[in-house]
Order: structure tokens, then C-alpha cells, then sequence
């Protein structure tokens, strides 16, 4: 059975709405989505005619919550969504097992089962971390693969990196594709191919940042009307003595995670970062405005971010390549 992609999907830790917009390239459109977070859900409705963005904490999220908000019965074609990875980061040197964050992958479990026994969900995409497939979470990774089989769908697990689909960044994920048992039985859901490590010639900071004009620094914003270009064109004020001192900051060089600076020939390194840790720009000179690193994360050239300087760092650093997303959502419809 062919799936239909005008029906709606379910997104859950939609954050700015990275994930989602592959999916809505592909001709998917999103019934719900929610975030724990004011700003993201801001973000997500700002950029959407369909301002379907819920604040909501997941633990919270019932069957008749969705409905109430959609104003009927809410049967979605699929869901969608990265629980909060931190609690499997490789960089996480928190080693408790009892992480808070870890257990909102079951939270998701548990809303697709109620979802499935209710109504078919046809397939789920699941994104996260590589750190999951570690030595340290093998047992949890274990326990996630089990319950999404006991809610009814087959189980694909691949590895795959953001680079290798068109997006100027180095950002290996985890993704785990189910498809419903009862419908797909007999489909193996492959993976997105690559020819000779790439779909395409890979793409560089330069290619995605290198005509841009120079950003304006956060100390000089007075309103949002200072914001020249685009209005996440802003990046934090360049203070350290590092962004002054002649070839201290040069293409490539790292001083540890707050002074990683960019190469133009080349994609960047993952984009994630803490509020100190933003990337320098391959001048040297200061760090990535957000705009710069939302187009290194693939996000359209049009796309605005809600919230101040900081919240627009956590909502870029945390979201999901367009680009990859799109390649997963082709595949699904392609191979169902």
C-alpha cells in the first residue's frame, strides 16, 4: 500500500521544524507538532501557513490531548522526531543510567503503540545520536529496538552522515526507519545510497556562507531592525584576545571547543554548539552569526529563527539537516 503523503504526520521534539521540513518537501504535511520549548514552537509556526506547533511537555502527550488539538480523531500516516540526545552523547560524560532525558525515547514508543492500536501509523522515522550505538547504551538501544518491534513495526537501523546528501557539514546521525508489520510485511526499507562516499560533490563553508556580508554583532543591536540581510544575521560580539591577535585564529585551527575555526574549502564540522562554543568563521575575526550556521545546517535561505541570540544557538545547534530529511522521507515514499 502506497503511502499517501498528503496524509498527516505526527512530529514530536519538532524543535525549529529541521526534521520536518524534508518531509514537507517530499509532499508530507504536518497535522501536530510539538516542543518543550516556547521559542522553537515560535520559530516552527513563523515559518509554516499551518500553525500546528504545540508547547508541550512529551511525558504529558495523551491520545485524547491530540485530538482535542486537532479538532478530531488524529489518525497520523507516520511520526516523526529526535528525542533529546544529550543523555547519549559520546561527549556526555554524565555516565548514569538514569538519565532523565534517555527515557523520552520510550515516551515515543509508548505514543506510537497507542497510535498504531488505535489506527495503522504506516511507518516512523526515529533520529538521534551515534553515541546510542555505543558500549554504554547497548543495553537501552537493546530495549528501544525491542519495544518498537512490540508496537508493531519492522525494524531498519542506519547510519548516516548529513555530508554525503548535499549539506555543508560533517554531521553523522542515527536513524531508525519502522514500517508497520501488517502493512509492510514483506518491505526492507534500504537506506539512502551515496555514489563514491557522496549523492554529490560535497559542499563547503564557502559554497554555503562564502558571499555573505559581514553580520552584525549582538552589542550594536538595538532592534530587530539592525538585523541587516536576514534577521538571524547576528552573531555574538568578539571579545576574547584570540579575535584580535594577528593569525591567532587561522583556517582549521581548534583551541579546544570554543575556538574551533572553519576551513572555506572544506564542510564543517558538526554544528552543534554551546553558547561559547560557536564555530569561527574562516576569517578568524569572530564567530558564525546564526544565519551562517543555519545555512550550514541546510536550512532555506528564507527560513527565520524566533527568540533571542541564545535560543536561536540551541534551536540551529539541535536541529535536523533539511537535506537529510528529505533524503529519508524520498526513500519511504519511494520504497513503500
Amino acid at each position: 500500500m502506497p503511502i499517501n503523503p498528503s496524509s498527516p504526520l505526527l512530529s514530536l521534539f519538532c524543535g525549529a521544524g529541521g526534521l520536518d521540513i524534508g518531509f514537507e518537501k517530499q509532499g508530507f504535511e504536518v497535522g501536530l507538532a510539538f516542543d518543550i520549548r516556547q521559542d522553537s514552537v515560535n520559530s516552527y509556526n513563523q515559518n509554516r501557513k499551518n500553525k500546528c506547533g504545540h508547547v508541550q511537555d512529551i511525558n504529558k502527550l495523551t491520545v485524547e490531548k491530540l485530538d482535542e488539538l486537532y479538532g478530531a480523531e488524529f489518525n497520523p500516516i507516520g511520526l516523526i522526531g529526535g528525542p533529546p540526545c544529550q543523555g547519549f552523547s559520546i561527549s556526555n560524560v554524565n555516565k548514569q543510567k538514569s538519565d532523565k532525558r534517555n527515557r523520552l525515547s520510550f515516551t515515543y514508543v509508548n505514543l506510537l503503540s497507542q497510535l498504531n492500536n488505535r489506527n495503522p501509523v504506516h511507518f516512523f522515522v526515529f533520529e538521534n545520536v551515534t553515541g546510542l550505538l555505543g558500549d554504554r547504551h547497548k543495553n537501552t538501544f537493546k530495549t528501544i529496538k525491542k519495544s518498537f518491534e512490540g508496537a508493531g513495526f519492522n525494524i531498519f537501523v542506519s547510519t548516516l552522515n548529513a555530508m554525503d546528501f548535499g549539506t555543508p557539514q560533517n554531521r553523522e546521525r542515527l536513524i531508525i526507519v519502522g514500517l508497520n508489520k501488517a502493512i509492510y510485511s514483506k518491505t526492507e526499507w534500504q537506506p539512502p545510497q551515496t555514489v563514491n562516499g557522496y549523492s554529490v560533490s560535497p559542499v563547503t563553508v564557502r559554497n554555503a556562507i562564502g558571499d555573505l556580508p559581514d553580520p552584525i554583532y549582538f552589542s550594536d543591536v538595538k532592534s530587530k531592525d539592525d538585523i541587516k540581510h536576514h534577521p538571524n544575521h547576528w552573531c555574538m560580539t568578539p571579545k576574547s584576545p584570540k579575535f584580535h591577535t594577528k593569525e591567532t585564529l587561522s583556517e582549521g585551527e581548534s583551541y579546544g571547543r570554543s575556538f574551533r575555526t572553519l576551513t572555506w574549502d572544506k564542510p564543517s564540522p558538526t554544528v552543534a554548539y554551546g553558547n561559547r562554543e560557536v564555530h569561527v568563521h574562516p576569517s578568524g575575526k569572530r564567530r558564525l552569526s546564526v544565519y551562517e550556521a543555519m545555512l550550514l545546517q541546510g536550512f532555506p535561505k528564507k527560513y527565520e529563527l524566533a527568540g533571542n541570540l541564545s535560543q536561536q544557538i540551541t534551536q540551529v545547534s539541535e536541529a535536523v539537516p533539511p537535506p537529510l530529511s528529505e533524503v529519508i522521507a524520498r526513500s519511504i515514499i519511494k520504497q513503500t
